[in-house]
């Protein structure tokens, strides 16, 4: 098997820039009755704030393990991932959530929301869990400022695959979060759906300087990023502009 090609750098975003985030040396590997499967290995590169970046690959590459591991949602088997200068894998699962809950949005391909909660409760949920004073009107602003002011009562079940998304969007952006993590985001949306969705994402991360991380297997998507990760049997084989 060949060694594997692995860039490691940081970018600077105006000077010297410390990176938000920082994959240091990561193996994932799992073991079952028919012996140990590798997913990943030797994945090593960092961001700098501001930077949007998508994880490229074919299904089964396994890049959304290697979010999981970003967000601290799963562990590596070996090396470790610096989140806005905390080693994730020297904390506790308590202080992992604490410093997911203030640094972290995410946006998934099952959108995510809960069904017993309207559009607007949804958006206010990470709020109130944080204990801001204002939940509502943030909450209210943000999905205005998505395009759902008219739908703040509305639950899961009647809003579209888009409208959901975008309910979604307003709940990962609306506590200002240092780093998007996005998995598949338009996968359950036709083309034109998931064009609007994406042009809003790429719009408000822009606008709140977020650092964005997208595992897409939709080059058009990708190609959208400042940084194309790409991924080929748990390897990195490029990591490019």
């Amino acid at each position: 098997m060949s060694e594997p090609v692995v860039a490691s750098r940081s970018v600077d975003v105006g000077g010297t820039s410390p990176s938000i985030i920082s994959v240091e040396h990561v193996f994932k590997s799992v073991t079952d009755s028919t012996g140990t499967l590798t997913i990943l290995r030797d994945i090593d590169f960092s961001l700098a704030p501001r930077e949007t970046a998508a994880i490229v690959g074919a299904s089964g590459s396994g890049k959304s393990t290697l979010l999981s591991i970003i967000a601290g949602l799963d562990t590596p088997t070996q090396g470790t991932v610096h989140l806005a200068g905390q080693n994730l894998f020297g904390m506790n699962e308590d202080d992992r959530a604490a410093l997911r809950a203030q640094k972290v949005g995410f946006v998934f391909q099952s959108f995510q929301l809960m069904g017993n909660l309207s559009a607007l409760e949804n958006v206010m949920l990470p709020l109130e869990l944080s204990g801001a004073a204002n939940a509502r009107a943030q909450a209210t602003e943000m999905l205005r400022r998505v395009g759902l002011g008219e739908r703040l009562g509305h639950y899961p079940k009647v809003l579209s695959g888009g409208e959901q998304q975008r309910v979604a969007l307003a709940r990962a952006f609306v506590v200002q979060p240092a780093v998007l993590l996005a998995d598949e985001p338009t996968g359950s949306l036709d083309f034109a759906t998931g064009e609007k969705i994406m042009t809003l994402m790429f719009d408000l991360n822009q606008e709140l300087g977020t650092t964005l991380v997208l595992v897409t297997h939709d080059r058009a998507i990708a190609s959208r990023c400042e940084r194309r990760i790409t991924i080929e049997a748990g390897q990195v084989v490029a990591n490019a502009d």
